[in-house]
């Protein structure tokens, strides 16, 4: 689940439950998510209505997200990101749920950790790895669903 335990995913839930029931969820945000979902969407070549049917979202619902008119909570989020197939983290961040952190932390943890690479091959590794990132920020790459194709 990109790293997020059961104990943040279950604190993230209960925060968006309490944002969604009081409707404190900062208004900024839930124009850009709308968008943010939209623009998946659109990157991954799929209507309304397919990703409404792979979600389990109905397709007024899921208008009225992108354009900006409702709020979504965590659990409509994760359906979401599943539909997209991309992780709910990054709609959790989008929508302000929760705080971006440093995304290459695991990655470079794991590259450091693993035993079985030499020094060299591990720093290898993390230059090609921060200059992909580089190169993605500098374009305006983000969060990509992957293509049908691409699934296993």
């Amino acid at each position: 689940m990109s790293g997020i335990t059961a104990e943040v995913l279950a604190g993230v839930l209960a925060i968006a439950s309490t944002m969604t029931q009081g409707g404190d969820m900062a208004s900024s945000k839930v124009g850009s998510i709308g968008e943010y979902i939209r623009e998946q969407r659109t990157r991954a070549k799929i209507s309304l209505r397919q990703l409404a049917d792979v979600s389990g979202i109905s397709n007024p619902y899921l208008s009225q997200i992108e354009r900006g008119l409702r709020k979504p909570s965590a659990e409509i989020l994760a359906q979401i990101a599943k539909g997209l197939r991309i992780s709910a983290e990054a709609l959790y961040v989008q929508a302000g749920i929760l705080e971006d952190r440093e995304a290459d932390t695991d990655v470079s943890a794991a590259i450091r950790a693993d035993l079985l690479l030499t020094e060299r091959q591990k720093q290898v590794l993390l230059d090609i790895y921060e200059s992909f990132r580089k190169e993605n920020e500098a374009t305006g790459v983000t969060h990509e669903p992957l293509r049908e194709d691409e699934v296993g």
